[in-house]
C-alpha cells in the first residue's frame, strides 16, 4: 500500500480549477511561489494549527503559511506571546522566525479564487491533512482557524461534526483523547468587522498553549 505524502508536489494536478488559477497567477506573477504551500513549523509538534487555504498575496506569494498578509501578523505575534515562536517575523520566509512545538497545516494547500475553496477541493486535499496528522501522532492539540478548518479536521479524524459544534474558544475533547480548540479565522476581515479581536484570539490560542504544557 502506498503512503500518502504530507505535502502535495509543486505542480499538483488534483483540482482542475485550482490548477487553472495557479497557471494564471504564474503568468501574472512569475516571481511568486504559486504552488501548494507546504506544512511549516516544528518537526515534532505538540500543536497542529489547521488553517483554511493560502492567501493570494500572502502564502501563495511567499510559499510559507500565513506569511505576507495580516492574518500572519496577528497569528505569529500571538504565538510569540505564548512561547510558541521565536525570532523576528518580517513577512518573509527568509526571516529568522521559528515555531516551537507547533506546526501549521492548511486544509487546502493551493490558493483558491476569491479565497473560497469548493467542497470537492477540500475533500480532495484532505488526504494531505490526514497524512500530516498520521505522521505527527505526538500532537495532542488541534487549533482550528475557522469553521471550514474545524469541519475538515473532524471529517479527517472520522468524528461526527454534530458532536463538536464550532464556536470561538470552544474546546472539544475528541474521542481519541486529543483536544480541539476553535477560533474565528484571524483574517483582516474578521478583525476589521470586530468579529475577532486580538484579545479574543489570545484567549483561544492561549488555551491551546496551556493544554499542550499541562
Amino acid at each position: 500500500m502506498s503512503v500518502i505524502a504530507t505535502n502535495p508536489p509543486h505542480d499538483c494536478p488534483l483540482c482542475p480549477r485550482l490548477v487553472e488559477f495557479r497557471q494564471i497567477n504564474r503568468e501574472q506573477f512569475p516571481e511568486w511561489h504559486n504552488g501548494p504551500v507546504r506544512n511549516w513549523g516544528d518537526q515534532g509538534p505538540k500543536l497542529l494549527i489547521v488553517g483554511l487555504a493560502p492567501g493570494l498575496r500572502g502564502a501563495n506569494r511567499t510559499g510559507r503559511p500565513f506569511t505576507g498578509d495580516y492574518a500572519g501578523d496577528l497569528l505569529f505575534a500571538t504565538l510569540k506571546k505564548f512561547g510558541l515562536a521565536k525570532g523576528e517575523y518580517r513577512a518573509d520566509p527568509d526571516d529568522d522566525l521559528e515555531l516551537i512545538d507547533t506546526m501549521i497545516v492548511n486544509s487546502v494547500r493551493c490558493v483558491p479564487p476569491q479565497n473560497k475553496p469548493t467542497g470537492p477541493e477540500i475533500a480532495t486535499c484532505r488526504q494531505f491533512l490526514d497524512a500530516t496528522i498520521t505522521a505527527n501522532a505526538q500532537a495532542k492539540v488541534f487549533f482550528a482557524l475557522g469553521r471550514i478548518a474545524h469541519e475538515s479536521l473532524l471529517t479527517t479524524l472520522g468524528e461526527r461534526r454534530a458532536s463538536y459544534p464550532f464556536g470561538h474558544s470552544a474546546e472539544h475533547l475528541l474521542s481519541d483523547g486529543r483536544t480541539l480548540v476553535d477560533s474565528y479565522h484571524c483574517s483582516r476581515y474578521n478583525t476589521n468587522t470586530g468579529r475577532l479581536t486580538a484579545e479574543m484570539f489570545e484567549r483561544a490560542l492561549g488555551r491551546a498553549a496551556e493544554i499542550i504544557r499541562s
